[in-house]
């Protein structure tokens, strides 16, 4: 899972296979430069090496997922709205700054419905509640 601005910087980076750093940062770079100059009429699935990545852009953030060739593409774009609705609705209309200063919590929120790279939870307010729960402990 990546998100990463316009300008091909990752805000938020999670891998559920391991990865040597160089090439988390090459593959960063590959799936950024196929994204971004894609043509917005094209659909948001596209074969990357032996996978499939789906992104969906949001103002100046690409949301990626790189899934295996036979996962359901539907679901998945269906997961980063998800994500999106859920931190839209835990930081108040969601911006950049938000992932890049409460990274932590963009993770815990990301770790609430995906657990080991497979979705595990898709009701929103199941989520939130949880969200809400965990901040009363700060």
């Amino acid at each position: 899972i990546l998100l990463q601005n316009r300008q091909g910087k990752t805000r938020l980076a999670k891998y559920y296979v391991p990865l040597e750093d160089s090439e988390k940062h090459k593959v960063e770079y590959e799936v950024h430069r196929l994204v971004v100059n894609r043509d917005p009429k094209f659909t948001n699935f596209v074969e990357f090496r032996t996978h499939k990545v789906i992104y969906r852009r949001y103002a100046g953030l690409f949301f990626s997922m790189c899934v295996d060739i036979t996962d359901n593409e539907l679901a998945y774009l269906e997961c980063i709205h998800l994500f999106v609705e859920i931190l839209d609705h835990f930081f108040s209309n969601v911006c950049e700054l938000d992932l890049v200063f409460n990274f932590h919590k963009v993770y815990l929120i990301l770790d609430e419905f995906i657990l080991a790279g497979e979705l595990q939870e898709t009701s929103k307010r199941a989520i939130t509640e949880r969200m809400a729960e965990l901040e009363k402990l700060e």
